[in-house]
């Protein structure tokens, strides 16, 4: 499996700060069995992620791509919105699961808006910017994304059962 991250902050794009939350998407990728993990970085701008979501899908064809920032409530934050405008199908119990997962350790679990969707043959999971609740939401799903992918490429039992 070929997994993307891609880190959503204009500042980390600008350069300088040291991009934690990427490398704890890289790292949940290979526990899961990622044999290669890209790394991207993009600016909080709608077009140009939307950009990078159809490059890592489409050209690099990419099994897993996984994105950290751009999913609260800022005027900036438009991850979702261009998640939204690239994927063909939701997975909404991806993105539930996540914010559950949350839910005991914020109060402000619901102000997360990250989404979960397909295109093509790639799952597309968006993951909030703080690095721990990068491996909050990750250690809630970690174990559904392997079947998932299995799945979207058509092996798998469809019963749920591995």
């Amino acid at each position: 499996m070929r997994a993307a991250v891609i880190t959503v902050s204009s500042s980390r794009a600008a350069g300088g700060e040291r991009d934690e939350s990427g490398e704890r998407l890289s790292e949940l990728a290979r526990r899961i069995g990622a044999e290669t993990v890209e790394r991207d970085l993009v600016a909080d701008q709608q077009g140009s992620i939307e950009q990078r979501l159809r490059h890592w899908a489409d050209v690099e064809r990419c099994e897993l791509i996984l994105t950290t920032g751009g999913t609260g409530f800022a005027p900036s934050d438009v991850t979702p919105e261009a998640t939204r405008a690239v994927i063909e199908r939701e997975a909404p119990g991806i993105s539930h699961a996540m914010r559950d997962a949350s839910r005991e350790h914020t109060r402000h679990w619901m102000l997360a808006r990250g989404l979960a969707g397909l295109r093509g043959s790639s799952l597309i999971i968006n993951f909030p910017g703080s690095p721990a609740s990068i491996a909050q939401a990750g250690d809630a799903i970690a174990e559904a994304i392997p079947h998932a992918l299995a799945l979207l490429g058509g092996d798998g039992d469809r019963s749920g059962h591995q």
